[in-house]
């Protein structure tokens, strides 16, 4: 059986061609190391949230707008119909593909592929980021409320199909970054209290044997950030006062740092990190672009502020090549002997 606080963490996306490609090669090369499998997001899914703005230009009372140019790109938005509009999200997807590929994952458990006390990890933006990015800004406020009912109709619905022992759900926490370092324009009158609020409000509708995880992101377009941070200090204080507001306890924190940082500058902000001890803290600090001399180089400057950390890459894979992902894990696996 896996231990509960493995020592690698795999964020999300893998660009392979079935959940089924994923759970087999994850095992292959990291069996020993990861005690959660996450389906790679493949399919429609494998732009992060851009399956999104479909189901919602579908949805009743939300129209298609004009399309948005900001920092980060460009995207189609939807509105409201109209100022009465009644809208209704009947179907983001997120279920019906999490129960689709637990059905692979306990199929690979019975064959032994897969360790028996291994969990399925399922991961969710929170509702701010598809309404940031695919919402028009006049109607964010009203439609992140409805968005999030939504998704977390959905989130116990598949909650209450699979085994909570079996489990484990990240919330991918990425455009709050943004709204934190004045990039996304933003409603929120009092972000860093606001966000907080919302992350732990996504927390609390977790139940408590299911394992809870958040992914803290500075973006991935591109393989690059919406702004490079000059330090963990933005991700320390939203994983502390998450951490300290939540009635339930937290299994796991993933934060990122960029591959050309191995300065203590960067890491020394983990020395004010309060987490509970039964919160296992994932440093993405692996880059395919320096492979194991830079992984080493950033492992040693970051235990000078933590002890006791595992490691993953910085955002999910699915932004590479397929041929790519082998020898990204195997990375993995080098890199975890070095802890």
């Amino acid at each position: 059986m896996p231990k509960s606080n493995s020592d690698v963490h795999l964020v999300g996306s893998v660009p392979l061609a079935s959940a089924t490609e994923v759970f087999r090669r994850s095992a292959e090369r990291l069996d020993q190391h990861i005690c959660r499998y996450p389906d790679g997001e493949t399919g429609d899914r494998t732009n992060w949230i851009g399956w999104q703005l479909p189901k919602l230009a579908a949805s009743k009372g939300l129209v298609s707008v004009a399309a948005e140019d900001h920092d980060y790109g460009t995207t189609g938005l939807v509105g409201l119909a109209g100022s009465d509009a009644e809208v209704e999200i009947t179907n983001l997807g997120y279920r019906d593909a999490a129960l689709a590929s637990y059905a692979e994952f306990t199929e690979l458990k019975s064959q032994g592929v897969v360790a028996a006390g291994s969990r399925f990890q399922v991961c969710l933006p929170t509702p701010l980021a598809p309404v940031h990015l695919y919402v028009q800004p006049k109607d964010r406020v009203v439609l992140e409320e409805i968005y999030e009912a939504a998704l977390l109709r959905e989130v116990g619905e598949l909650i209450g199909a699979i085994p909570d022992n079996e489990l484990a759900i990240q919330w991918d926490t990425a455009i709050e970054f943004g709204v934190l370092e004045g990039v996304f324009p933003t409603y929120l009158t009092d972000p860093s209290r606001q966000i907080t609020e919302r992350l732990v409000r996504l927390g609390e509708a977790i139940p408590a044997k299911v394992e809870l995880g958040y992914h803290l992101c500075y973006g991935d377009a591109g393989h690059q950030h919406f702004v490079e941070p000059n330090d963990m200090s933005k991700l320390v204080a939203i994983a502390n006062a998450v951490s300290a507001a939540l009635t339930r306890s937290i299994d796991w924190i993933h934060m990122p740092v960029p591959r050309n940082r191995s300065d203590d500058s960067y890491f020394q902000p983990l020395s004010e990190l309060t987490l509970d001890t039964a919160t296992k803290l994932y440093l993405g600090l692996i880059h395919a672009s320096d492979g194991e001399a830079g992984g080493i180089a950033r492992i040693e400057a970051a235990k000078k502020f933590c002890a006791d950390f595992g490691i993953a890459t910085e955002c999910g894979l699915g932004r590479r090549p397929a041929e790519s992902i082998p020898e990204l894990l195997e990375l993995h696996q080098k890199l975890a002997q070095r802890l």
